[in-house]
């Protein structure tokens, strides 16, 4: 026995018997089973926090950045811009830019059918509007050939809460009126929806009123100019590298802002969160792996006898040593793999379980009024998942060695003194 290779059948075969607890070892064996689920709560929970952390940041980015421009043109001390088709089309031309779209955005509001709120209008024209997918790819054909002159587009929530719908007119109200020696008097006006967009962000379905930009211009008293410019780009993670040649396409007078310096309070928020909430849930890991450590030091208590005989017979400490190591990484590795299924599958099919959960229970799960998103997004990131794994078997490898290396140094004759 002192000649047989490392990790010899033998030695995986006394591990396997040692996990197979009798009756009278059955504490023992429920330990190891506490251990093994609670690493595979732990890399579940894991994989499907991060991923929807990953989902909902993504998903959140992707309908702002969608909607808003990821550089942003102004004019100093809230100056119009008045030749901004020849800015835009000087912006165009940096390499990088996708398209430039003149903008009227002000707030004002709003009453139908004897209910007022307050809403965010934004000035663009077809053409642009066109370009912005998200909002365009929720529109029907008759709402873009309708959308002119004195008609405007509201989103689907704000359809609900006025008691809207297309061909329905509704009132809006400015401070931006005319200037009369009592004062400015608000600006009232009539407007009819040319239709309904559905971005699938609750704010902007809430509180969006899309307009022409003409008619923006006229409602706000802006004359021939817009306050800005908003670009879309190719890549907005690397918007920075293109702010100094935006800067020089638009000349004097104007300062460029890039979406991270208008949107990144709210996602560092989110970044701080999933990490955070990746700390946390890596302590469920750590507690299972310290399950491994005591549930494998009681086995080695027990079975000193076993491990004294196995020596007189010439297993060596490494043979001892590497049995019981076997034992706890057996544990982690199984409990690592059950918890990376579960975690794939449930974050496959999250959506389909949230509504099941709310149908069972009847509550409302990921409240959109809450959370903006109309569904639970959910996307994994094989890195992330590929160092949750490492990290859950790094920890049982871990736990594994000291129960291992005390049964190694466990001495026959002391083990067998009193037998």
């Amino acid at each position: 026995m002192t000649n047989t290779r490392p990790f010899a059948p033998f030695e995986w075969m006394l591990a396997a018997r040692y996990l197979r607890a009798k009756r009278a070892e059955s504490f023992i064996s429920i330990i190891s089973v506490i251990s093994l689920v609670g690493i595979a709560l732990g890399v579940a929970t894991l994989i499907i926090v991060m991923a929807v952390m990953n989902g909902f940041r993504h998903d959140l980015m992707s309908r702002i950045l969608g909607l808003n421009g990821h550089i942003i043109v102004q004019g100093y001390e809230g100056q119009g811009i008045a030749d901004y088709d020849a800015m835009a089309a000087r912006i165009t031309k940096v390499p990088g830019i996708l398209h430039v779209t003149p903008l009227v955005s002000g707030f004002a509001a709003v009453d139908a059918n004897g209910v007022a709120t307050g809403v965010q209008i934004r000035g663009i024209r077809k053409a642009d509007l066109q370009a912005l997918a998200m909002v365009s790819s929720s529109l029907s054909p008759v709402a873009m050939q309708t959308y002119g002159d004195d008609t405007v587009l509201i989103g689907v929530r704000l359809a609900q809460s006025l008691g809207l719908a297309p061909g329905l007119d509704m009132k809006l109200m400015g401070m931006h009126g005319n200037v009369t020696p009592f004062g400015t008097t608000p600006r009232v006006k009539n407007y009819t929806v040319a239709g309904l967009f559905n971005i699938g962000m609750s704010e902007y379905d809430r509180t969006i009123v899309f307009m022409p930009l003409d008619q923006a211009q006229l409602f706000f008293n802006l004359g021939d100019s817009v306050p800005s410019l908003e670009a879309m780009v190719a890549d907005p993670d690397r918007v920075d590298d293109l702010v100094a040649a935006v800067q020089q396409a638009a000349g004097p007078n104007v300062r460029v802002i890039t979406w991270r310096e208008t949107q990144s309070t709210f996602f560092d928020a989110v970044q701080v969160e999933r990490n955070v909430m990746a700390l946390i849930l890596t302590l469920i890991v750590v507690v299972a792996a310290l399950n491994i450590v005591s549930g494998l030091y009681m086995l080695v208590k027990d079975k000193s006898a076993d491990i004294a005989i196995l020596r007189t017979m010439g297993a060596t400490r490494g043979a001892v040593m590497r049995v019981f190591f076997i034992a706890g990484m057996s544990i982690g590795v199984a409990g690592t793999f059950i918890g990376f299924l579960i975690g794939v599958l449930f974050c496959a099919n999250i959506e389909s379980i949230r509504l099941l959960l709310m149908k069972l229970t009847g509550t409302s799960l990921f409240n959109p009024e809450v959370y903006f998103l109309s569904h639970m997004p959910a996307e994994m990131d094989a890195g992330e998942v590929t160092v949750v794994v490492l990290v859950a078997l790094s920890l049982s490898f871990l736990a594994s060695i000291y129960p291992a290396w005390r049964a190694a140094r466990l001495d026959p004759v002391e083990a067998l003194r009193y037998e």
